[in-house]
């Protein structure tokens, strides 16, 4: 079917709206005709360069939308539910196996590589072959093909156009408060940087009854945002050593810290924000992928501090996001409070304004 798409046609350009061809659903995809798309970091990422991905090729992984025509093996929904699309994952590994998905051996290949399993392409332009499939979906586009384990069916009163970044972003700070850190009521909390994944960190440890819920963010818009969203303190990175400023609230250090900032300066305080026994979460991605941090070892050793990397808030999406969405219907998990919705032709303009920290997280809709 024909359909449009946002084309990346090499790195560092703007993204191209353009008529392309969608293939037939596989035995096991779906087709779904998309309501909204979150922009999420690591789109801009592999425009920019930083992760692999073939071009010219279409983005997009913060999808959701409603199912138009399945395969011939596809039970898992219907033409006409609505659903949420998600990151790809292979369900026969030992980590699918344990129902963790978002660690999947393959899920390289199955999220970054631009074909199917079987090496063909889902989208095309003419005689071209466009990169597609990514994260198992390629939703900046008004239809995608996603595979049966990466969708998931939401309730019918649900905020459809809004609800995609629950697939990525929003799960990944909200899962990693919930899930990898699994921090405790009453305890403290380091939150580095103050985007979507920052503020679903935020949302998430108030629904938790974290105690102290410390954001260091640059930017003043965002940190009051924070404060609204339940952050009991807002630090302005440009105001001392991060670590001091951080005990100078809680100065014995923190019980948690995450980071979605991948700069390497930024880490290294954090480690030294750090109480005892105290995790440093990780999820942030670098522009430079040789990117390294050092770790004192006397330090971790007498701390007895843990440093964990974490993809996707270590969640299972058929579950963690029905729980997410039952948190906001409780009014817990507000995260319709950080989303700007724009057009989806206004694509370039809506990066612009998300990179210059205009808004918070943007999601992309089809008129």
């Amino acid at each position: 079917m024909q359909i449009t798409a946002a084309v990346v046609r090499e790195t560092t350009k703007d993204f191209s709206v353009e008529n392309v061809t969608l293939s037939e659903p596989a035995a096991h995809e779906v087709v779904v005709q998309i309501s909204g798309v979150g922009i999420c970091h690591t789109d801009l990422a592999v425009q920019a360069g930083h992760l692999p991905f073939p071009l010219p090729g279409v983005l997009g992984h913060e999808g959701s939308g409603t199912v138009v025509s399945v395969g011939t093996d596809v039970t898992k929904v219907k033409i006409g539910d609505k659903v949420g699309l998600t990151f790809n994952s292979c369900g026969k590994c030992a980590q699918c196996s344990k129902n963790e998905p978002a660690y999947c051996h393959e899920f390289m290949p199955l999220n970054l590589g631009g074909v199917r399993p079987d090496g063909s392409s889902t989208l095309s332009v003419g005689d071209t072959t466009l990169g597609s499939n990514f994260f198992g979906q390629s939703s900046f586009a008004s239809h995608a093909i996603a595979n049966e384990r990466n969708i998931v069916k939401v309730p019918d009163d649900a905020p459809l156009e809004l609800i995609g970044p629950l697939g990525c972003g929003i799960q990944t700070g909200a899962g990693a408060i919930l899930n990898s850190l699994d921090c405790e009521p009453g305890s403290t909390l380091l939150i580095l940087g103050g985007g979507s994944v920052g503020l679903a960190a935020v949302m998430a440890a108030a629904a938790r009854g974290v105690a102290t819920i410390i954001v260091v963010e640059p930017h003043e818009s965002r940190r009051q945002l924070a404060l609204d969203l339940g952050a009991t303190h807002g630090v302005d990175p440009s105001e001392g050593v991060l670590s001091e400023l951080v005990r100078a609230i809680v100065p014995q250090g923190v019980d948690y810290a995450l980071d979605t900032t991948a700069i390497v300066p930024v880490l290294e305080q954090a480690i030294l924000s750090l109480g005892h026994r105290g995790t440093l979460g990780t999820v942030g991605v670098p522009s430079d992928p040789e990117a390294a941090v050092s770790l004192n070892l006397i330090q971790s050793t007498v701390t007895g501090m843990t440093v964990t990397g974490i993809v996707e808030g270590d969640s299972n999406p058929d579950v963690f996001i029905p729980e997410l969405l039952d948190l906001h219907r409780a009014g817990k998990f507000p995260f319709d409070k950080i989303i700007t919705v724009r057009p989806f032709t206004e694509i370039n303009e809506a990066v612009a304004a998300q990179h210059n920290g205009d808004v918070v997280k943007v999601v992309l809709v089809h008129n």
